[in-house]
């Protein structure tokens, strides 16, 4: 089964973009790196993340989903069989991801 665990929202300025957004959602830092951040409610309980990554080109797409499943592999095929079709990509060796493009070309990730 798969749900919405993040919407990942595409930033040039990732400590602006956070300093905005834990404001405007009520949100905390659940971690953070260099170029990627993942906030969520700060009353701990569960919902959609807010994933704010930096983007440096003007022609990247800036916004996705990633939809999370205990099976990432069962449900990306799941998915291809549905319509959707894999975007090639560079993975990293420990990546818990798979990229995937809906019908009309938007991509998404299914992430364990």
């Amino acid at each position: 089964m798969l749900s919405i665990g993040a919407v990942v929202w595409g930033v040039t300025d990732l400590d602006r973009a956070i300093r905005f957004w834990t404001a405007a959602l009520d949100y905390r830092v659940r971690w953070k790196d260099a170029d990627f951040a993942a906030l969520g409610p700060k009353d701990g309980r569960e919902g959609v993340q807010l994933s704010l990554s930096i983007v440096t080109s003007p022609h990247a797409r800036r916004h996705h989903l990633d939809l999370f499943c205990e099976d990432r592999e069962k449900e990306a095929e799941r998915l291809v069989s549905l319509g959707a079709s894999r975007k090639p990509w560079r993975y990293p060796d420990d990546a818990d991801y798979i990229v995937l493009e809906d019908p009309d070309g938007n991509p998404f990730c299914v992430c364990s």
